[in-house]
């Protein structure tokens, strides 16, 4: 009786993980899919619970009670703009338990598995390895414990694809003799050495696309644990994830106009790889101050948003929607740009303007905004860079040369909110803060929206 409760559960938890996958391909039902999903974890969770091979729930109750007071502290005090951060960490998380689980069911049976067994367990601990050491090294970036540029040294790619494709010769190995132990283990830490040697050599502008590839590669080692441990809720989950995640990483990639290789090996954002582009702009930027631009706002048709890392950064997500309905208020049109690769992951701005209240009905992708900037009064980047870089556009020697681009240069006038001067996180240089249309209002991006509220209520 309770195996079939068991699979039960997970017949269940299934089909809330697909219900809930589907949600989550639009903004208004996101919410909903997210709950079906968390659902879907819980169901897994008590069939797990259930099941006849557990020997003792001390040590499951220990791991609920951490893991649970780690998880709900990190929902309490992680601030929606270090969402990035979070969820590397969680991935690196979900890929060291998967590895865990394969070094263990390794260190129990070893010699008595079988080719398929021990492939599994393999495949689950290596790529449950290079997860957990390229996520690690993605949240060092991201928070800033590390530089966000390119760690790059002569013949670096031709060393780690040499390591790659030795590790999986140990793992070839393997399949044929499974009770070579210290083999499998060389083989484990190999595959945590190229998980920091994979992303280290990638840019920080980069790393939505190593987000949603770094959970793809988490997912696959979920299903590979699936088979090892003969868990169906785990293959189901695991594919689920690993396969959109990758379709994810495809459709970033494209969204750069740039192949995955060239993401993974281009070490995209070095001092070598941005040199070019360096010597094509000229000019100064034209600054100017916060009543010239509340004025432009005050009196304008149509003002459209394209908010970027800076934003994030400044967390002023708030602090633009209030000067939206303040805008909205006095007749303006208001909207919202989205770069699918603006922040540091997938759906960044997204999630940072719903927590906002932003409706979405007024955020628009590229496809749909771009046409509209000839025809919009004032264009008001906050804190994007390279997706806004004309230079994409129009000069076939730039680094990001090809790549679709916010195209808020034929706007008839474009306001940048910056700190500083600074390049963007790619470390190229940006031709649209010395056109004559654009004014940079500079200082902290949360500060400067607040003082254009105040300035446009009375305008």
């Amino acid at each position: 009786m309770t195996n079939y409760l068991v699979e039960f559960a997970y017949l269940i938890a299934s089909i809330l993980f697909i219900l809930g996958l589907k949600g989550l391909s639009h903004p208004e039902s996101a919410r909903r899919g997210m709950v079906l999903a968390e659902v879907g974890m819980l169901m897994a969770i008590i069939g797990t619970l259930l099941h006849r091979d557990i020997v003792s729930y001390e040590w499951i109750i220990a791991g609920l009670l951490i893991g649970s007071t780690i998880g709900a502290a990190m929902s309490y005090w992680v601030p929606m703009t270090a969402m990035p951060q979070r969820t590397a960490l969680s991935h690196a998380f979900g890929a060291f338990a998967a590895a865990l689980v394969g070094i263990s069911e390794y260190y129990r049976h070893g010699a008595e598995l079988g080719s398929f067994t021990m492939g599994a367990i393999g495949f689950e601990v290596m790529l449950g390895a290079i997860t957990t050491t390229g996520s690690l090294v993605a949240f060092a970036k991201l928070q800033g414990l590390t530089r966000g540029t390119p760690v790059v040294y002569k013949g670096q790619n031709i060393f780690n694809m040499s390591l790659l494709v030795f590790t999986i010769g140990i793992f070839i190995y393997l399949l044929i003799d499974p009770s070579a132990s210290p083999v499998f283990y060389m083989m484990t830490g190999l595959a945590f050495l190229f998980g920091v040697l994979l992303v280290m050599p990638i840019g920080a502008a980069d790393m939505p696309v190593v987000m949603s590839l770094l959970n793809s590669y988490a997912g696959l080692a979920a299903a590979a644990t699936g088979f090892a441990i003969s868990n169906n809720v785990l293959i189901i989950a695991g594919t689920l994830d690993g396969f959109s995640g990758f379709i994810l990483s495809v459709l970033m990639c494209k969204a750069m106009n740039r192949s995955m290789t060239n993401v993974l090996f281009g070490a995209f954002g070095s001092d070598s790889s941005t040199a070019q582009i360096e010597s094509g702009t000229e000019g100064t930027m034209r600054e100017v101050n916060v009543d010239d631009v509340a004025i432009q706002l005050a009196y304008a048709k149509q003002v459209i948003f394209v908010p970027g890392y800076g934003m994030a950064t400044a967390q002023a997500q708030h602090t633009v929607r209030e000067l939206a309905n303040v805008l909205e208020s006095k007749g303006v049109t208001v909207k919202y740009a989205i770069h699918p690769v603006a922040g540091r992951m997938p759906g960044h701005m997204n999630v940072l303007l719903a927590e906002a209240n932003v409706p979405y009905s007024s955020l628009y992708e590229l496809e749909q905004i771009n046409h509209e900037f000839p025809s919009t009064d004032v264009a008001v980047v906050i804190g994007a860079n390279d997706v806004v870089n004309p230079d994409a556009r129009d000069n076939a020697q730039s680094p990001i040369a090809g790549m679709p681009i916010l195209e808020v240069d034929r706007a008839r006038s474009v306001i940048v909110l910056k700190r500083g001067k600074g390049k963007g996180f790619a470390g190229i240089e940006n031709p649209l803060f010395y056109k004559s249309v654009t004014g940079m209002l500079y200082g902290d991006a949360k500060d400067s929206l607040a003082r254009l509220t105040q300035a446009v209520q009375h305008a």
